[in-house]
């Protein structure tokens, strides 16, 4: 099974926020996820970015690929180093 941490939406209309996930690959961006690890809302003065640093280590640790914008994520949250 191929997992990946990405980002689920929630949320009013209009006003977006994030959770992180972690799920199987083949799913759609808002079914039914295997764990949540954090989240983070972009419309908050200043960001909002929440990340279980130790979760999310474990889960790249054990394979699990994250999308584009979560690798950005945790970059800023210093979870994984800039050069990767």
């Amino acid at each position: 099974m191929a997992v990946r941490i990405r980002l689920t939406r929630v949320g009013a209309k209009k006003q977006p926020a994030y959770r992180v996930i972690v799920a199987d690959a083949r799913s759609a961006r808002d079914s039914r996820s295997i764990e949540t690890i954090g989240h983070y809302n972009p419309r908050s003065k200043p960001v909002e970015l929440n990340i279980d640093a130790d979760r999310a280590r474990s889960w790249l640790d054990k394979g699990a690929q994250p999308s584009d914008t979560v690798v950005r994520l945790l970059r800023q949250a210093g979870i994984v180093p800039a050069d990767k």
